[in-house]
């Protein structure tokens, strides 16, 4: 099933210089990219994009560094991208992901894990929506699909 996910590349991996490298795996991989932008979220955009986590201690240092630079948003389509992305991302804790995944390869510290992806579909959604208008979503089928893609 081919599906969305949204992927962020936070203010420590912009600064860090390593949103060529993360795109770069996402498009080797085979997803195609159908949004991106650079983008300084605003205080409510991160409050909404954060909400779940409102009544955790950690909720405002994560409002707080989201703001705190830029942030590469982006939209990523394919078969299984929300599992397969999160899978190449590595678990929250750098320390904890398995080395070849983004954190673990790139992160130590819990709180600049460098990127964000969607965990399901329903999140997927509601982020895309959040960062992105209709709009700004690209429909293109790339040449290269009948090489990744099985009829």
């Amino acid at each position: 099933m081919t599906e969305r996910s949204f992927v962020a590349i936070k203010p420590d991996g912009v600064e860090r210089k390593l949103t060529g490298e993360i795109i770069k795996r996402i498009e080797q991989k085979g997803f195609k990219m159908v949004a991106m932008k650079f983008i300084k979220p605003s205080q409510e955009l991160a409050e909404e994009h954060y909400g779940e986590h409102k009544e955790k201690p950690f909720y405002k240092g994560l409002v707080e560094f989201i703001t705190s630079g830029p942030v590469v948003a982006m939209v990523w389509e394919g078969k299984d991208v929300i599992a397969t992305i999160r899978k190449m991302v590595g678990v929250t804790d750098p320390l904890k992901s398995d080395p070849g995944t983004i954190r673990g390869d790139f992160g130590i510290s819990i709180g600049r894990n460098i990127i964000h992806a969607s965990d399901k579909l329903e999140s997927a959604k509601k982020e895309i929506s959040l960062w992105f208008s209709q709009d700004e979503l690209v429909e293109y089928t790339p040449t290269l699909d009948k090489w990744i893609y099985e009829n």
